[in-house]
Order: C-alpha cells, then structure tokens, then sequence
C-alpha cells in the first residue's frame, strides 16, 4: 500500500489529504493513501529519513520544513537546487531521498495571466517566498521585490536570487503574500495588514494579489484586495496546482484536476 503525506508544522489545516483522496479516487487508486505528517523542526530529519522504511512513496512539505527538506535530500532538482527549497519529497527504495520544488511552478500556473513585464512584490522569506521568487523571474517578472519582518531575511534571499530587498512593501502590479499571516481565522482585517505592514488602501494599489495562505473564507489580505476591485488568487488554486505535478510524479498518471480541485474546496 503506498504511502503519501504531507509534514508541516502546524499541518492540521491543510486540505492536501482530501485533494490526494479525492484523487486516487478518479483514477482508481484505492489502495493509496495519505495522511497529516505534523513535526516539530527538531523531529524533521529523524522521522523524514524513516518514512521510505515505514512503506512512504513519497511528502509533500509545508512550512517551516521546505529548506529543510531541501537540506535532507540525497537528490535535488535543478529548480528546488537553484531555489534552495523543496515542497515534494520521493523515497526510493534504496532508501535514497529525492528533492523537487512544484511550488514555483505550480504558482505560475494559477495565475491567470504571465507576469511578465509585471513588477512584484513577495511578502516573506521562506522557503514559499523563495519559490516564488525564482518563478516569477523566470517567467519574466520586470522586477521582484521581497519584505520580511526580518529585513536580514530578505536581503539575504534576494542577494542568492538576484531580486531587490525592500525594507516596507512597495507598489508593485502583483502582490503575492508568503508569510502564514492569515491563517488564523480569528484575525482581524486590521491585525493581519498590520502584520504585513500595509493598510487597507495600500493593498488597494495593487492590481493583482496571490495570497498562499486559505481558510475557508477569504483571507483577510484578499478580502480588501478585494474590495477594491483587484484580480486575486487564493491559496488552494496555488495547492492544487503543485498538487498535480506531485501526484503525476509519484503515481506517473496524469492528474484529474477537477477532482483534486473538488477534493480541496470541500475538505
């Protein structure tokens, strides 16, 4: 029986369990499964090497254990390499650990539209914000900038990928959010932009917002996007779309997207 799941830290809001069953089911795969994996940071490496021996295929990773993952593989992708974290783990069966980043190209393809020629602003340092990052200059962003609470944080990451290290959010034409702000549903509209250092009419500015985190209401940096009439994209477009490159590389089947897409909006 194939083994799949998901490590993160906290993992019990994600909906990639109900997204991969939904997907085994469309293509008859019933004897697959896959679980919530939650490990603290100094669990990650123990446990993670024992998963292939326990019967795993292979884990999608989730925050904060994406460099981590990177750091624990025996193998890496020319992407999660280049991007210094992975999102998708594959245990092999001489026990050796493969590394890939769907992050960056799952992102590009939940956009609606290219950012290229866009100007971009990502909010955050880890190993999201580094996907992200590397994917929409690849895809031919004008220019990205990065924030972060912790301004080290952002210089040192757009050194390593040649963006622009802001020290308060700038305008941009596409604003995507990588931070966890936002997830806890009790957030205020006013605690989570405070967070981020934006208020309610600088979001206003951005014509286009990606925001990772989702609930199952808009978060509240989509909300007032929103509101004042911008293109949005929420987080679970952004997991399926990672989710189908990661299901086609475990099973070699192409991905039923409309159910993997149902499987996450009704979890």
């Amino acid at each position: 029986m194939p083994r799949l799941g998901v490590i993160g830290w906290p993992v019990a809001h994600s909906r990639s369990p109900s997204m991969f069953r939904a997907a085994f089911d469309a293509c008859g795969l019933t004897d697959w499964t896959y679980q919530r994996l939650p490990l603290a940071p100094e669990l990650f490496e123990q446990t993670v090497r024992a998963l292939g021996a326990s019967g795993f295929a292979g884990a999608n990773v989730t925050i904060p254990h994406k460099q981590a993952a990177l750091a624990i593989a025996d193998r890496a992708s020319e992407a999660a390499a280049a991007i210094g974290a992975a999102n998708t783990l594959t245990f092999n069966s001489d026990g050796s650990i493969e590394a890939e980043n769907t992050d960056a190209p799952g992102l590009i393809a939940a956009l609606d539209r290219s950012p290229a020629g866009m100007s971009a602003l990502v909010l955050g340092a880890g190993g999201s914000a580094r996907a992200a990052v590397w994917a929409l200059l690849g895809a031919g962003a004008a220019a990205v900038s990065v924030w972060n609470r912790t301004p080290e944080r952002a210089a040192s990451l757009a050194a390593e990928l040649g963006a622009q290290a802001v020290s308060e959010p700038i305008e941009a034409d596409l604003l995507v959010n990588c931070t966890s702000v936002g997830l806890q549903r009790s957030a205020s509209e006013l605690a989570a932009l405070n967070q981020l250092r934006l208020t309610a009419d600088q979001v206003g500015r951005y014509p286009y917002v990606v925001d990772l985190v989702y609930n199952d209401q808009p978060t509240p940096l989509l909300s007032v996007a929103s509101a004042h009439g911008a293109r949005t994209v929420d987080g679970l477009d952004v997991l399926v779309a990672q989710g189908v490159l990661s299901f086609e590389a475990w099973t070699g089947l192409p991905a039923p997207l409309d159910a993997m897409r149902r499987g996450a909006r009704e979890a």
